[in-house]
């Protein structure tokens, strides 16, 4: 990977982790508990329920992003950076500036 791309790339982690660390907040405020005092109606509670499960799942899977995110940041000056785990194959920069936490190949992804 030539230098002009992992700086690209680095530029590219700095911002989804800023992204990233933002949308955490904002799921954080919607994961918060629903209290019974709250005087809404039995199919809106169920849905402020429900809209509130589906965000906590969002928060999971974005603080896992961020953890990843932040450990790429940190191997981005390897030499194995954007090498597949798997294959040892070097995985696209297309797909590296699409998702930088990506450790393998699309080929191997699937599997």
């Amino acid at each position: 990977m030539k230098s002009e791309e992992r700086a690209a790339l680095r530029e590219k982690i700095l911002e989804a982790i800023q992204l990233t660390e933002e949308k955490i907040i904002g799921l954080e405020e919607s994961t918060q508990p629903i209290g019974p005092e709250n005087a809404i109606g039995r199919v809106s509670r169920m849905d402020a329920i429900n809209n509130k499960s589906v965000a906590e799942a969002a928060l999971h899977s974005s603080k896992q992003k961020l953890s990843k995110l932040k450990v790429a940041l940190t191997k981005i000056e390897k030499p194995d950076f954007g090498v597949c785990v798997f294959c040892k194959h070097p995985i696209p920069a297309a797909r590296l500036m699409y998702m930088p936490e990506s450790t393998r190949c699309v080929r191997c992804a699937d599997r």
